[in-house]
């Protein structure tokens, strides 16, 4: 349909295409530029059902209330980790339509894909020569029955395209190769949009393109041709004024606009950048910018198409005859940046980028900005609350007692001086900021200098380097600063997700045994997040920083020294070595790029992206529409998720049944504010004593051999064991215990405690319902399917927090799991629960869909007493409505999809 009569045709330098333009539309000219691009997205998918006209008059009128829209990306984006699972869902999806009678292959994607292996390779060998040789090794011998699956996922659906491993992180792949800005496809041209699996899906906008994360269950129904339901949201405007002084860097700027954009709140919001500081903000920077939306709260961080754009476009290897489109398209439809215009946003934001002064953030959350002076403060406060936790260690390492820092001089061991606060892991990683080459530049040069004057890493720091493209290690070798780098240990150890998302490897010997003796250590690294037990299960506090400034931590070899006042270290004539020495200037980081990065780089690079190495070559995948399962497999296995819906088509009952109330419910986990989705669902390795690591070991797996949590995400039956066993997360109802540990209420009191999996076991066979209740911001963090999959698994029909984070949210009601959330004012404390009671939901019996809100009844099981309390709905769009009442996304789809194949085949 086009009830605006906006079908157009631009006529551009390689022809003639059709578009829709919001020209005809009333009131489009003042939108924000992330609104516009929503606007083409309903207008090019009106069909008077599924996107109404009204649709299209909500967006553009600005009126506030909440109006739900239906989003059609233009492609996929996945990742293996979260894409491994997505496969496992499709294939079982075609065994049921199988099993039901019809053609497997008649269910295939309607969304291209992308799917970038790059979370699967781990630091296990680290400052050599050989390490990526040597961990690519171990990446295939881990994982290579994973990456056949993927194999034959490429082969079986024809939308989907598989970027090998070693190629890099998907979003900077995405960044300077895969992403179009503005898509040709069958004569017509639009905005390119993405759905991802990875929260930093964001780090495109930096590119103009809207992006953003969403869960591999929202993912695989894209795919399918399902639109993502949203509510519109607002736009927040950050105007960008002034330049950044010498010396701050892009990292420094992103922690700022973290910590300032998470206080102003932006969650379920679009962040978009404006302004006259927009053209003194580099591609590069704009997105290690944009990388970090999800560590604003923020849907998507947005920065408009201008001449920058375009540079970068010519730059990454993109044909002229595309960047030509992409400027007049821009131009066309209004989404060329004026920096004059303040277009029409919801509310603004100024940030003066020369009053930006060196950061970093930690101890726990990337939100958490500490002034570079300031943390040997943040440091010891971090220490004494942690240690308030937990007992003093039995020795604190080789010397006679704790020290302030690392000594300058000569050690007498490898760990001299290693004491609370010692940086146990220094890494350059991620796609933040190794996508920005003024950052990895100034650290090449910061260590050339160091070098020179005869500065080394301490030996008890663990230091990579894993940039997320091989143009990166490119252009270091041409400028010569590789060397340098190997001096200090950061020697490549490979191209993807690395230390950023656990996989930073066993920590050295040497601190290894401190940790054991309860030395509570550090890691230091340019990634963009930094939860509890996330980088590694022994390091007890994280820190985000610039790369340079990774490289001075690493020199130090603790958080206790104040790198703006004290000495890095003493050259060998003993004269003390400042950073402010070392610092390379902007002019000398500026003429090293100019000579060492150029077009033909990125057209080299990516010429062979989707061909392999020859260990993936070398991989024989199976054939065929349908995977076939091996039950031996502790990677891969059927997920039960479509069992319930497939019955119910072989039953008969094309229709689900009304909802009901949840009467007899019990607590599971009781936690506080800022439970992440790494809480809920553990990155990094699988520990031998954890319940998925001696379920693992029971079905044949050496303890050298368990691999990681994201690695066995294909396999339910350890995931499930790795639900809420994260041990930093606490739970109240398993008061002083690790995570892992919750109370058996079933049991008389006093109530014992077990493992969470071994508990909801008991739940489940006695056929009660369970409940979390949380704090504010529940699920923060990546955008883990699998955090909302293990939820639904161990028997959790209803969570009731205080806020959510938007992507969690959305994975709860594509698992069938209820999201409720308390009133203004109320949480699970201030209604005076303990978490024993007995739970009621009530007000959804014999009802199509959930009502705004509903009334929790909690029982205390000793005494009687009775808490009434409201709760609102958190079931956002009508399709979220029709989502829950089916059981969650996949059995909405399949028994969809079932009707449209199964139907005509049985009439045929």
């Amino acid at each position: 349909m086009d009830s605006f009569g906006s079908s157009r045709v631009l006529m551009t330098t390689d022809g003639e295409v059709r578009i829709r333009s919001l020209q005809a539309v009333e009131g489009a000219s003042t939108l924000p530029f992330a609104h516009k691009v929503l606007l083409e997205n309903l207008l090019r998918h009106e069909d008077g059902d599924v996107v109404t006209a009204d649709d299209i008059a909500a967006l553009v009128s600005g009126d506030p209330r909440p109006h739900d829209v239906a989003f059609h990306p233009s492609r996929v984006f996945l990742h293996d980790t979260n894409g491994v699972p997505v496969l496992t869902d499709l294939a079982a999806m075609r065994d049921a339509v199988a099993e039901a009678g019809a053609d497997p292959a008649l269910l295939d994607t309607v969304v291209p894909a992308e799917l970038t292996v790059d979370h699967s390779v781990v630091t296990d060998f680290s400052g050599r020569r050989d390490a990526p040789q040597r961990n690519v090794e171990r990446e295939y011998e881990r994982n290579a029955e994973r990456y056949r699956f993927l194999k034959w996922g490429q082969q079986a659906f024809a939308g989907l395209q598989v970027v090998p491993p070693g190629a890099g992180i998907m979003h900077q792949i995405n960044v300077e190769h895969l992403a179009q800005v503005v898509t040709r496809r069958d004569g017509e041209a639009y905005p390119d949009t993405v759905a991802g699996t990875d929260s930093h899906t964001t780090m495109v906008n930096g590119l103009s393109v809207l992006a953003w994360g969403v869960g591999g269950i929202e993912a695989e129904a894209a795919m399918l041709g399902q639109p993502i339901a949203m509510l519109i949201p607002p736009v927040v405007g950050v105007e960008l004024v002034g330049r950044l002084r010498p010396g701050v860097t892009a990292t420094d700027l992103v922690l700022t606009l973290t910590e300032r954009l998470r206080a102003v709140g932006v969650v379920g919001a679009f962040v978009e950048f404006f302004g006259p500081g927009v053209a003194d903000v580099s591609v590069a920077t704009r997105c290690t910018i944009a990388n970090m939306s999800p560590e604003f709260g923020s849907t998507a961080a947005m920065f408009p198409i201008d001449a920058a754009t375009c540079e970068f476009l010519r730059l990454t290897g993109r044909s002229s005859g595309h960047v030509d489109l992409v400027e007049a398209y821009a131009r066309h439809q209004g989404l060329w940046h004026d920096p004059t215009a303040v277009p029409r946003f919801g509310s603004t934001l100024t940030v003066d980028l020369a009053q930006i002064t060196p950061s970093l953030a930690g101890p726990r959350r990337p939100q958490d900005r500490v002034e570079l002076a300031d943390a040997p403060r943040a440091v010891a406060a971090a220490v004494t609350e942690l240690r308030a936790e937990r007992p003093a260690p039995a020795t604190v390492g080789p010397t006679d007692g704790p020290t302030d820092g690392p000594t300058d001089g000569p050690t007498d061991g490898p760990t001299d001086g290693a004491t609370d606060g010692a940086v146990a892991i220094a890494s350059i990683t991620s796609c933040t900021n190794t996508s920005n080459p003024a950052v990895m530049i100034a650290a090449g040069l910061l260590a050339r200098r160091a070098v020179e004057r005869g500065l080394r890493s301490k030996p008890w720091v663990k230091t990579s380097l894993a940039p997320g493209s091989r143009v990166v290690t490119d252009y270091l070798e041409r400028a010569g600063l590789s060397p340098a780098l190997e001096e200090l240990g950061f020697h490549l150890v490979g191209y993807g997700c690395m230390t950023c998302i656990g996989n930073s490897g066993a920590l050295l010997p040497d601190m290894a045994g401190e940790v054991a003796n309860g030395t509570l250590v550090a890691s230091v690294l340019s990634g963009n997040r930094n939860f509890d037990g996330r980088i590694n299960n022994d390091v007890a506090m994280n820190f985000l920083a610039s790369p340079p400034l990774v490289v001075a931590y690493a020199i130090a070899g603790s958080m206790h020294v104040d790198l703006t006042r004290d000495p890095l270290g003493h050259d060998p004539e003993g004269t003390p070595v400042h950073l402010r020495d070392i610092w390379p200037t902007e002019a000398e980081i500026e003429a090293v790029a100019a000579s060492s990065i150029e077009p033909g780089t990125y057209d080299e690079v990516y010429a062979t992206i989707f061909d392999g190495d020859e260990n993936w070559r070398a991989l024989d995948a199976p054939r065929g529409p349908r995977f076939d399962w091996d039950p031996a497999s502790t990677y891969l296995q059927r997920p039960p998720f479509l069992d319930a819906a497939a019955a119910a088509h072989r039953a008969g009952r094309t229709e689900p049944p009304l909802l009901a109330d949840v009467a007899g419910a019990r607590v599971l986990q009781y936690v506080g504010d800022s439970v992440t989705t790494d809480h809920i669902c553990p990155a990094g390795r699988v520990p031998p004593a954890s319940p998925a690591g001696r379920y693992l070991r029971s079905q044949g797996v050496t303890t050298s051999e368990l691999n990681s949590y994201a690695s066995r995400r294909g396999n339910w039956q350890v995931m499930r064991r790795g639900g809420f066993t994260n041990p930093r997360l606490h739970n109240r109802l398993a008061d002083g215990g690790p995570g892992g540990l919750t109370a058996d209420l079933t049991a008389p009191h006093p109530y014992p405690v077990d493992e969470v999996d071994t508990v909801a076991d008991r739940y489940a066979a006695a056929g009660v319902p369970l409940v979390v209740l949380g704090g504010r911001e529940y699920g923060t963090g990546s955008s883990r399917d699998w955090a909302a999959k293990v939820t639904a698994l161990l028997g959790v029909r209803v969570v009731i927090a205080e806020s959510y984070e938007r992507i969690h949210r959305s994975n709860l009601v594509g698992m069938g799991v209820l999201p409720l959330q308390f009133a203004d004012g109320d949480s699970a404390a201030s209604l005076g629960l303990d978490g024993s009671e007995v739970l009621a939901v009530e007000g959804l019996a014999g009802r199509a869909s959930a009502p705004p809100t509903l009334t929790v009844t909690a029982t205390h099981p000793v005494g009687g007493a009775v808490t009434t309390f409201t709760v609102t709905t958190r079931l956002d769009t009508p399709r979220e409505q029709l989502y829950h009442r089916y059981g969650g996304v996949l059995p909405y789809v399949l028994r969809s999809t079932l009707e449209r194949l199964v139907a005509p085949a049985r009439e045929a």
